[in-house]
């Protein structure tokens, strides 16, 4: 397998200004709901916080 093979590509669209990206190897292509607890990877993303995060959402951009 070259190395063209295992990459995205681009994609044009007739009729549209934008292109769109073929899925990414290993993926799936379509998204998978947030509550979908059968999902691959869905156990990794879930109550997972940094020990920042409580200070990030209660700080407040000056300008606000």
């Amino acid at each position: 397998m070259s190395s063209n093979e295992r990459r995205q590509r681009v994609e044009r669209v007739a009729g549209s200004r934008r292109a769109k990206l073929t899925p990414a190897p290993g993926t799936r292509p379509e998204p998978v709901p947030r509550d979908d607890t059968n999902a691959v990877g869905a156990e990794a993303s879930v109550n997972t916080s940094g020990p920042n995060d409580e200070r990030m959402l209660r700080d407040v951009p000056p300008h606000y």
